[in-house]
């Protein structure tokens, strides 16, 4: 008896186990199933390149080395390069202007220790627009190559502008947190969430994007558990926004629907450090060889490769 690829992925549902064990697949359950199965995860994953182009370092304080532990996490994956960052999580203020620079350091260091493994996105806090432009220099003088905004200002607030030109003329990628959920600034969406006001919708990047049609956008996680639909919809006709497709989400489609909408070309493989699923979603999806490479490093790598950012 044999199974095909997405009967098996649909009966194992990619557990942790299944696709993270450097040996034969031990989720299958059983040397029977083990036997009988003609499709191999481990196999099928090691066929690909992989360029993370969303992750975080520093963020996950209850492990005494966050960067370590994502190196081993990829390499059981097969992820070869990730974008990391850490960005300015203060929602309220009174904010703190030294907390950028603060979190981008901790990227530095992890930059510095992994060079062939990690490159930095810095992360601002827009309220401080002098600070914020002083610390573009900073750390593009330290070999950052893009910037991971959160939910502090929306994106297209005016505050945003410098921040949006300077990035324009380093031809760097504008990574954003963004949501699609039921109260988020007002507008209809699928699930509230509790999100701020202030975080970007759907709307919000579509009106940045259109003033600056130079810009190169990417918006963060539509795995992340919003309308993922009504997202790709919303950007169809948007070129200079990208998505990546990190979150936890493994809703079924969510890849094909996404190509379906916005083409194989503006899509990029990311995990938000949800590093299991973001490979087997991919690995799930109906794809052929050729858009697989492409959604797991080709499009990611040739966008940076615009600012001359991309890796071998």
């Amino acid at each position: 008896m044999k199974i095909g690829r997405r009967s098996f992925l649909r009966q194992t549902t990619l557990s942790t186990a299944a696709i993270s064990l450097a040996g034969p697949v031990a989720a299958l359950g059983s040397e029977k199933k083990r036997v009988v199965s003609a499709y191999d995860i481990m196999e099928e994953m090691r066929k690909y390149r992989k360029f993370d182009a969303h992750a975080h370092v520093g963020m996950n304080r209850s492990h005494p080395d966050d960067a370590a532990r994502q190196i081993d996490e990829n390499d059981r994956l097969g992820i070869e390069w990730a974008s990391i960052s850490y960005p300015v999580l203060s929602r309220e203020a009174p904010y703190r202007p030294e907390e950028a620079r603060e979190n981008n350091d901790v990227i530095y260091k992890a930059m510095k220790r992994f060079p062939n493994r990690f490159i930095g996105f810095f992360t601002l806090n827009p309220h401080f627009p002098k600070e914020s432009l002083e610390e573009i220099k900073r750390c593009t003088d330290l070999g950052f190559r893009g910037y991971k905004g959160y939910l502090q200002v929306k994106i297209n607030d005016p505050l945003y502008f410098p921040i949006i030109e300077k990035l324009i003329d380093l031809k760097m990628i504008c990574l954003m947190h963004a949501e699609c959920e039921i109260g988020v600034g007002g507008h209809r969406m699928k699930y509230d969430i509790g999100e701020k006001a202030f975080a970007t919708i759907s709307e919000d990047m579509i009106e940045a994007a259109r003033r600056y049609p130079e810009a190169i956008f990417q918006w963060a996680h539509i795995g992340g558990g919003g309308d993922w639909e009504y997202m790709c919809k919303s950007f169809a006709d948007i070129p200079n926004i990208y998505v990546d497709c990190s979150g936890s989400n493994n809703e079924e489609g969510i890849i094909d629907g996404a190509i379906r909408i916005l083409g194989e070309d503006r899509i990029f493989f990311g995990t938000d450090n949800m590093f299991y699923q973001g490979v087997g979603k991919i690995l799930a999806s109906n794809t052929s060889e050729a858009q697989k490479r492409k959604l797991f490093f080709d499009n990611y790598n040739q966008m940076l490769r615009k600012g001359g950012y991309h890796v071998a």
